[in-house]
């Protein structure tokens, strides 16, 4: 549910926020959270920045989502709903009758109580998890399995699913949330359900104070730069880029420069491309 907070102040003046008062207020389940904490702040496993403009921020903890759902056939109870600072979704903790726990992506109409299961040949309903070659045309999915087996990749963002176009010997054509056409192997797993928090889109963060909170630092437009630190820089006065074409501000081409590479097996399984009309 969102909210509108109160003009109290210029930083809530138009503030809109999702309010949580319904998930689990306590500390996360202990043995499902990473050792440390999570501040990774833009750069990769070698300490070099990939991400720019990432740093600082509170500090959060990372809870272990079961992406693969491989208890199959045992039945899990959803023990609470709660909320995780490193995704836009809600997580479900969830109790399995051989007495182990697991975190899952939250399904919009997921309740405290449910039962639910995972592998061929379960009840087709919101929180299962079955193979695509089960799971009826037009239906609603998430946490889409893209190599059998290797866990969920597509499809885990707060608001977002899928849905089955066809289906054709051992391959399922699906509609992406960005409306691109995919071909994937019909024994992959997939989730029924649209995810939760939809509302977690309108929301406005109201004050830059909140987006350093959570980890994100200034984007300076490269036109207003110093022409030794990006190609779009220098110039008297207000300057555009000019005739050259976009730059990153390493001289790499930018803003409609394809890199997506047309060998890769997966390239070749796009049905419809999302970019065109």
């Amino acid at each position: 549910m969102l909210v509108t907070r109160k003009p109290t102040s210029q930083g809530r003046r138009h503030q809109i926020s999702v309010v949580r008062t319904d998930l689990h207020k306590g500390k996360p389940e202990k043995a499902l959270v990473a050792s440390g904490h999570l501040k990774r702040q833009g750069r990769g496993f070698k300490g070099h920045i990939t991400v720019r403009h990432r740093g600082g921020g509170v500090k959060k903890q990372l809870r272990v989502i079961d992406w693969k759902r491989s208890k199959f056939g045992i039945p899990a109870v959803v023990k609470r709903i709660e909320y995780d600072p490193v995704r836009s979704a809600n997580i479900a903790l969830l109790y399995y009758a051989d007495g182990s726990k697991a975190y899952i992506i939250a399904p919009e109409n997921l309740t405290v109580g449910t039962e639910v299961k995972s592998g061929p040949g379960v009840e087709v309903r919101v929180g299962n998890t079955l193979p695509l070659s089960e799971i009826p045309v037009g239906l609603a999915i998430h946490n889409l399995e893209l190599t059998p087996g290797k866990g969920a990749q597509l499809v885990r963002g707060a608001g977002v699913g899928a849905l089955i176009q066809s289906k054709e010997g051992n391959t399922v054509t699906i509609q992406l949330p960005s409306k691109e056409l995919r071909l994937i192997n019909s024994t992959c797993l997939a989730t029924i359900g649209q995810v939760g928090n939809s509302d977690w889109k309108n929301r406005k963060i109201g004050k830059a104070g909140r987006t350093r909170l959570m980890g994100i630092r200034p984007t300076v437009r490269g036109t207003a730069q110093h022409p030794g630190s990006h190609p779009h820089g220098g110039g008297e006065g207000r300057s555009g880029i000019g005739l050259k074409h976009p730059k990153t501000p390493w001289g790499k081409p930018a803003l409609g420069k394809k890199t997506r590479n047309r060998k890769k097996w997966s390239t070749r399984l796009i049905v419809a491309d999302r970019r065109k009309k």
